[in-house]
């Protein structure tokens, strides 16, 4: 991965809007055609923010939200990683949760920079493995994390949206090493 200009920081609670407006514009803009539109459509910018300033204080331990500022001190980018979840119990390997970018920052090196800090985060924190979960028809994003030394190991999960079916596939890095 290549150096990037946005710096790594925690995320604080004064940052909720921005990231909420970046999650929903990176669903409306990598989901457009994997998943129902009149979804996407539906997206509310300022219930996700609500959301994410209700539950601030409340991640489970382990949690860690990322953000990346750009030039200007902006937020263009957000991460979440933490323990792996499988079903209601959590594993010795961790996850990235998440990791979206401001549609208009793409190619820039912020996704890069979000996922170098996640791996470097959870190998200090002692994660033999780092795991996260991708649509199977996010061709961007499933090249994004190959090139990051990714790869798919054969487990998928049904996604349901609006009752149609969005397959996932797991995508896993061994950390340490």
């Amino acid at each position: 991965m290549s150096p990037s200009p946005a710096r790594v920081r925690e995320r604080e609670l004064a940052d909720c809007d921005r990231v909420a407006g970046i999650r929903v514009r990176g669903w409306q803009s990598a989901y457009r055609g994997l998943v129902p539109q009149a979804f996407l459509d539906a997206m509310d910018p300022a219930a996700d923010a609500e959301r994410r300033r209700a539950l601030f204080d409340r991640a489970p331990r382990g949690v860690v939200n990322l953000v990346a500022e750009g030039d200007g001190g902006e937020v263009v980018g957000w991460a979440c990683h933490g323990p792996y979840r499988d079903g209601e119990r959590r594993t010795a390997d961790a996850e990235l949760y998440a990791i979206y970018v401001d549609t208009g920052r793409f190619g820039e090196g912020v996704g890069q920079a979000l996922l170098r800090e996640s791996v470097r985060r959870c190998e200090s924190a002692g994660y033999p493995r780092m795991l996260l979960w991708v649509l199977r028809g996010n061709a961007r994003a499933r090249r994004f994390y190959e090139r990051a030394g990714f790869r798919a190991d054969g487990t998928e999960e049904p996604f349901v949206v609006q009752g149609v079916g969005v397959p996932e596939v797991r995508y896993a890095r061994p950390l340490g090493g």
